[in-house]
């Protein structure tokens, strides 16, 4: 019986049953074929040697975003043959692909060491240059066993033992050696390339659990190409550099400590710049949103209201007096249990209710800069990065059906000028719709959805194709879909932050009603909105972008002024005041040192503007002006250079609210 394949240009075609990939491929072009690495029927990828069935197919080749996923499975598969090329007796356990590359797990008697790694990588280039086809073979459950206890792979009995029973024992051969694996493979070894590189070794329970045996975990990259590589690790290098919590110890701003796993410790550099951010969000909000507090800690009823107690619980912090604990005897002592809140949205329909609201009233925007507490496992904390305790940027409107739209593109246009201001430019857009587990009726998320991306496509439009746009399938909140903000940093990293989440459920749940213009109870739309997302971890993202070397108008420390000599030290003082007086964050510097050895110093803490004064400066009231990463000086006149660092450190939002208050009073001119 024939089989039909449509190809991606709509023509088809038939082959023999039976015609495997490299069969199509071959009937296209002999050339098309040496490229194949695999095929793809209606957009499953598969073995090249695998028969085909009736689809629309794709000829797979390594320029196919699709390959480096096989790159990585096949290096993986080789890493594992090298070790045990290299170490007979070695156990190789589960070895999948992850983010950015693939691991290995060994049961070996002593631990690999990162010593190791190049000679494991040697090893695989051996195997690589020989070319050798990946081959699969089918095996029943019992030889499967066989083999690999004969092999002394007990790790591996256990695997086949934990497969469904009717599912395919899959082999895949590389020359002589093979594992148990579910494939697919590219052609042969020849294939991976050597655009590959072995990061680290790590210690790994086996199944991830602490009671059974510790097993070495080998990390490795693979790419298409050594360009791909080369960019990848100098993005770690960079990365490594950046780190906020390196930077966050040099610049004196924060510190994490035992006794609060997970909440920050902030310094006074760092709540300057904490407190900047906040001003500054509080600026771009003024006359649009009305700023609340609800309170931390509120009886768990209201979390099992708003549904969260349900579906969000395993990450919440809950709490009893103190007094209720030690005195379990105590009748009369309130054994209520209350809940720290994981998020500001139930306090804000409380809110919202608390009084009639008329539906000339919408929208009502309520914005909050609250404090949150989540659960987070201890191993998964990381710096400001990942936090149990952090602050959130956010905000809830709640509008009318027909407002919905209106307010989506509002809070867009809001978050890409927020993060315009901070030099981000590179911004995706993405929706998350409905997930499995969720709240609310499939006719509320039709409509939400539907609204959403009617919204999502005047977005690209008014970007004119600056911004780009997808859809996450099933990555929607539990009450609602939602937009997703990712930003792009100096490096080419991706940040999600800012999010948009309509929500028709949480009002219900509260019965939060406005009353229409027929004097009739309606439900208002429910918009979740939060720009930084947490305060924390944006401020963490600010410090990689800038490697510590912020914005002048955002610096904890905007200007050091340093003399040279103690003769200049009165006019010193004089020129910081000025500054302060300009409205500059100013440290002064007049110990009996070096001017190098301060700047140097100065400059480890990410100052980003030095004032260097001297005898000379004094005596012609004149600075010299160093930046932070500059060798050289700028001379300037005081008043200049007042002039200039105030204005340089003056915010964006500031400099544009002069500029349309200066252009409004012309055209009143």
């Amino acid at each position: 019986m024939a089989v039909s394949l449509t190809f991606p240009d709509g023509s088809v075609r038939s082959y023999d049953a039976g015609a495997t990939g490299k069969d199509v491929a071959e009937s296209i072009s002999k050339s098309l074929a040496k490229k194949a690495i695999a095929v793809a029927i209606d957009g499953v990828v598969r073995d090249l040697s695998d028969p085909v069935v009736d689809g629309k197919i794709e000829i797979v080749t390594r320029t196919d975003a699709r390959a480096l996923e096989l790159i990585r499975h096949d290096a993986a598969h080789v890493m594992a043959e090298a070790v045990q090329e290299l170490w007979p007796g070695t156990q190789v356990t589960i070895g999948p692909v992850i983010e950015n590359g693939f691991y290995y797990d060994f049961a070996k008697n002593e631990p690999f060491t990162t010593e190791d790694l190049p000679k494991i990588e040697k090893k695989m280039k051996e195997i690589i240059a020989r070319n050798k086809p990946f081959t699969k073979e089918i095996w029943s459950r019992e030889k499967a066993k066989q083999v690999f206890a004969d092999k002394g792979e007990g790790y591996k009995v256990e695997l086949v033992d934990a497969i469904p029973e009717g599912q395919d024992l899959k082999i895949y051969y590389q020359g002589d050696w093979f594992d148990l694996c579910r494939g697919p493979h590219m052609a042969s070894t020849g294939q991976i390339g050597t655009a590959f590189k072995l990061m680290k070794v790590a210690g790994a329970y086996w199944r991830g659990d602490s009671n059974n045996p510790m097993l070495t975990r080998i990390y490795g990259t693979a790419w298409a190409e050594q360009e791909d590589l080369d960019r990848y690790l100098h993005i770690l290098e960079e990365a490594e550099k950046r780190d906020h919590r390196k930077l966050g110890r040099e610049m004196d701003l924060y510190h994490f400590q035992e006794e609060g796993p997970g909440v920050v410790f902030w310094h006074s550099k760092g709540w300057r710049m904490f407190q900047t951010l906040t001003a500054y969000m509080r600026r771009r909000l003024a006359g649009t949103y009305e700023e609340v507090n609800a309170p931390q800690v509120l009886d768990a009823s209201l979390w099992e209201t708003s549904g969260h107690w349900g579906w969000y619980q395993e990450n919440m912090f809950a709490v009893k007096s103190a007094y209720a604990f030690t005195h379990p005897e105590d009748k009369e002592a309130d054994n209520r249990v209350f809940a720290l809140k994981p998020m500001n949205c139930p306090g804000h329909v409380q809110i919202f209710k608390h009084g009639l609201k008329s539906y000339r009233e919408l929208p009502i925007r309520l914005a909050e800069f609250g404090i949150v507490h989540r659960y987070e496992a201890s191993g998964a904390l990381h710096g400001l990065m990942r936090v149990r305790g952090f602050t959130q940027d956010d905000a809830h409107v709640f509008c009318t059906d027909e407002q919905m739209a209106a307010e989506c593109l509002r809070i867009n246009q809001l978050i890409l000028s927020v993060y315009e201001d901070f030099g981000f430019h590179e911004v995706v857009v993405k929706l998350s719709t409905r997930p499995e587990k969720r709240v609310g009726s499939d006719a509320l998320w039709d409509r939400a959805e539907s609204v959403m991306m009617e919204v999502l496509k005047t977005i690209e439009e008014q970007s004119e194709g600056r911004i780009k746009t997808g859809i996450l399938p099933g990555e929607g909140a539990f009450y609602g879909p939602k937009f997703e903000y990712t930003l792009r940093d100096a490096i080419g990293r991706e940040w999600q932050c800012g999010t948009t989440q309509v929500d028709f459920n949480l009002p219900e749940r509260f019965g939060a009603f406005y009353i229409d213009h027929n004097s009739e109870k309606q439900q208002p739309v429910m918009i979740h909105r939060a720009i930084c997302g947490s305060m924390e971890r944006f401020l963490g993202i600010l410090i990689e972008n800038f490697a510590g070397h912020m914005p002048l108008w955002f610096a904890p420390v905007q200007v050091v002024v340093a003399t040279i000599t103690s003769e200049a030290d009165d006019y010193g003082r004089e020129v910081a005041e000025l500054l302060r007086d300009a409205g500059l964050h100013v440290e002064t510097d007049f110990r009996n040192e070096k001017i190098n050895y301060k700047v140097r110093e100065h400059s480890v803490g990410k100052v980003p503007v030095i004032v260097v004064c001297g005898k000379r400066e004094a005596e012609e009231r004149t600075v010299n002006i160093r930046r932070l990463g500059s060798q050289n000086q700028t001379p300037m006149t005081l008043a200049e250079a007042l002039s200039s660092l105030a204005d340089e450190a003056t915010p964006p939002d500031v400099k544009r609210k002069a500029a349309e208050k200066a252009a409004r009073a012309a055209k009143v001119a």
